[in-house]
């Protein structure tokens, strides 16, 4: 993992590049140097989950004024790495608001994380756009950069401050990397900040040739290296911040940075037009042809003629397993579905039908096998149509992907008993019956199969002053309409449904606790930006909490857990997104050799079940604020608490493992043991890198409950359970 974040944020951390021009008060924004950038902008993800780039580009303009033109040759360089480096910088300059830094010391962390990888123009397209890990040759190319960055800013910057921030940044804190001439806490303030901000960004980010991890599992990691990548005490504060509001944090940046930023009229006197609009029929044209793709049941992918995926259709999402965001405008190799000819020999790029259909302007059709979501090989009909003009000029190919098995997919057969299924009446989503009765069933199927399963829950804010202030008509609108929107913003095998009243959920199948969160902030946007007429013009907004399935859950504790982050959203000020869990990051565990009724020859009464020492890269009391929330989604009883021992109790009424109506439920006794461990020597100063070590006993709570023979199996899911609410590890797999 830590080798995938490293890779990760040598490749993808890349922030929009720009002249520092922090240090330079007359630098500052030209009225509309940036605002021709939409359609670059939004070649960065999938145009159904963009950003408002207009907005982004305006950010970027007035922070950076004239410099801002470095930022443009990044971005056309590549898209994906100015992005990250907008969202750094944000992130960085709302964190430093919240850490107290003086209007100087903001200016040069803000500027400094806009530029700190303008080195990448420098780097071979090739290398920024592979699908696959880079070898050490490859990495050595892209590790240029930084000197690459220090070049170009040194020719441009007044200020050695952000020279340094920007050099230091990828320096570790304990000073093992030897080309760096300080480490501790004489690097840059502001260098220690953009290192965290930095790979946190970078993990929680989809990738091509890795998923996103989510951002508590991001979190573990930053801790997993507190004391040696990064600053600890920086580390800890991060985690504050992150789980303060930041949402409203950011939105001060933005009013600082359009509107507090001034202007010098030196700079209007450059500006960039606007591409023209297109016309209304062209329009409506473009939302025929986005529908009629995504409602393909045929998989499609459109490539033009440098061999760039443009397009990537839903059908294709589900049955590659691998989201438009990740695969849209990255270079097309058959390696990324592993293709195989029929002969079921590997596809390569020299020999690829894709390829050389574009090449030769024919058309072509052939059987094929790819790799499938679950890694599974599927034969599939593949027809590779030359998009050609009039002059015979050959600009792309369109891809069209028929399943050319018998079976069907639990994703169509999911589908197809999702339309026979009663709706809601007003909102014409699926009822709370039907959500509770699929929420159940993919509970099941996934913990199973152990793939990932996400759930949004989110409900209007102040409905209630809706219904009261224009009526319960505009209300129902409001309602249909928030629907509309969930059901825009996902795919056909997602189903959402009323909960009740205001409230809505999204199961989300196949999907993690990242992609999850990226979608809900999408929805967010998509509501808090659409005008009702029955509301005299006025937007509503909404919460969100998002949870993904964890060894060990039960329909009831994922959808408590949902809960809970929906209301934790509430508490941060509303129109917020909350995810909380680990999600499934860790596989099930070894199963015992001894089965049925001879295992429990070796059961004493009151002996416990299982006895495991976990260790978890959190301080004590940031485990102890996860062991809160698994009490809290599994409805435990604290028995005792004494010192750093917690007791706990589970009635077992809402296991999985209940198969028929006739099972009784076991009730457990979970004994908890914390205590909190130094886990390196500090290298530098009096830092100190912390984790909790947890000992874990399990026993059955009666006498009578030892003689079942699933009782084993139903105390290893507590566990499994328990360490994903505490990102924990076994602590015997470390050999300490």
């Amino acid at each position: 993992m830590f080798d995938q974040r490293s890779e990760s944020m040598a490749r993808e951390s890349a922030q929009p590049t720009a002249v520092p021009a922090a240090a330079d008060q007359g630098i500052t924004a030209l009225t509309s140097l940036l605002e021709n950038l939409e359609e670059v902008a939004q070649s960065e993800t999938s145009p159904r989950y963009s950003a408002d780039s207009a907005h982004q580009n305006r950010l970027v303009q007035v922070r950076l004024g004239v410099a801002s033109g470095l930022f443009l040759a990044l971005r056309v360089k590549h898209a994906p790495t100015a992005a990250h480096s907008l969202r750094v910088a944000l992130a960085c300059s709302s964190w430093s608001l919240r850490l107290g830094l003086d209007s100087s010391q903001r200016d040069e962390l803000e500027v400094a994380a806009l530029l700190h990888d303008i080195g990448k123009i420098g780097v071979p397209d090739a290398l920024l756009s592979k699908p696959g890990r880079l070898s050490k040759e490859e990495m050595a190319i892209m590790n240029r950069h930084r000197a690459h960055s220090r070049e170009i800013l040194s020719a441009c910057s007044a200020s050695s401050e952000l020279l340094r921030i920007v050099w230091y940044a990828p320096a570790w804190f304990d000073g093992r990397r030897p080309e760096f001439d300080c480490k501790g806490e004489d690097l840059p303030l502001g260098a220690r900040i953009l290192s965290i901000v930095d790979a946190f960004d970078a993990m929680t980010t989809d990738h091509l040739y890795r998923r996103a991890l989510s951002r508590e599992r991001a979190m573990a990691e930053l801790f997993e290296h507190a004391g040696t990548q990064f600053d600890p005490a920086l580390v800890r504060e991060f985690h504050g911040f992150f789980q303060a509001n930041h949402n409203r944090l950011a939105e001060s940046v933005t009013r600082r940075w359009l509107h507090d930023l001034m202007r010098q009229p030196k700079d209007d006197f450059w500006r960039l037009n606007h591409p023209a609009d297109q016309d209304d029929v062209a329009s409506v044209h473009r939302l025929f042809h986005e529908q009629l793709l995504d409602n393909m049941h045929d998989s499609v992918v459109f490539l033009d003629a440098d061999l760039t995926i443009r397009r990537w259709n839903r059908a294709i999402e589900f049955l590659t397993g691998i989201p438009s965001t990740r695969a849209e405008n990255q270079p097309w190799d058959p390696a990324i579905l592993q293709v195989r000819d029929e002969n079921f020999k590997l596809v390569t790029a020299g020999n690829c039908p894709v390829i050389q259909a574009i090449r030769s302007g024919t058309m072509a059709s052939c059987r094929l096998y790819i790799s499938d979501a679950k890694q599974e090989k599927v034969s599939i009909d593949a027809h590779i149509t030359p998009v050609v003009d009039s002059e015979g000029q050959v600009h792309g190919a369109t891809l069209l992907l028929q399943d050319a098995s018998s079976r069907i997919s639990l994703e169509e057969r999911v589908q197809t008993l999702h339309e026979r299924v009663t709706q809601d009446g007003l909102t014409r989503v699926a009822n709370r019956a039907e959500l509770d009765r699929v929420h159940k069933e993919w509970v099941k199927l996934h913990l199973e199969k152990g793939s990932p399963y996400s759930m949004i829950i989110c409900d209007l804010d102040h409905f209630k002053k809706i219904n009261d202030t224009f009526g319960h008509q505009a209300g129902d609108d409001a309602l249909v309409t928030f629907a509309s929107i969930l059901k825009k913003f996902c795919r056909a095998t997602d189903l959402v449904a009323r909960y009740g009243g205001e409230e809505f959920v999204v199961l989300c199948p196949d999907c993690d606790n990242a992609t999850a969160t990226v979608r809900a902030e999408a929805i967010r946007e998509a509501l808090g930006a659409r005008p009702h007429p029955t509301l005299d013009g006025k937007c509503v907004t909404a919460s969100f909490g998002v949870t993904e399935l964890q060894p060990g859950d039960t329909p009831e504790t994922m959808l408590r857990r949902a809960d809970r982050a929906l209301l934790q959203a509430k508490d941060d000020g509303r129109n917020a997104v909350v995810q909380l869990g680990a999600g499934m990051s860790e596989g099930p565990l070894p199963r015992s050799r001894r089965r049925g009724w001879l295992a429990w020859l070796h059961h004493d009464p009151g002996q416990l079940l299982l006895s495991r020492k976990v260790i978890t890269a959190v301080p004590l009391n940031l485990a102890v604020e996860k062991l809160r929330g698994f009490i809290s989604d599994n409805k435990a009883e604290i028995i005792d608490i004494s010192e750093s021992r917690v007791t706990l109790g589970i009635d077992g009424k809402s296991d999985l493992l209940h198969r028929r109506s006739t099972d009784h439920p076991t009730a457990f006794l979970i004994e908890l043991e914390l205590r909190e461990i130094i886990w390196d020597q500090p290298a530098v100063g009096e830092s100190v890198s912390v984790r909790t070590v947890v000992h874990v006993t399990i026993r059955p709570k009666r006498h009578r409950d030892r003689r079942r023979r699933d009782s084993t199996e139903r105390a290893r899911r507590l566990l499994l359970g328990l360490k994903s609410y505490l990102m924990a590890q076994d602590y015997d797999h470390l050999g300490k």
